[in-house]
């Protein structure tokens, strides 16, 4: 899950500290996402998700089609 997360960041060009504004939080605690030294909100994933355009369950690696879920 957390080599997802910045691996996506990484594909989107963007920094630690501008996934962590969109996210309200400070650059270390994104950072600790990424590292896994911290878990991760279930609310801050669906955040994720929505910003990268993905599925919760791509993220959390339950599934490898990264295309997000149609809303129904």
């Amino acid at each position: 899950m957390y080599q997802r997360i910045k691996d996506l960041r990484e594909d989107s060009d963007l920094s630690q500290a501008q996934v962590a504004s969109y996210l309200h939080c400070s650059q270390q605690a994104y950072s600790n996402y990424e590292l896994g030294q911290r878990d991760i909100p279930s609310a801050v994933l669906i955040q994720l998700a929505v910003f990268h355009r993905t599925s919760v369950d791509y993220l959390l690696g339950l599934t490898d089609i990264r295309e997000p879920y149609p809303r129904t």
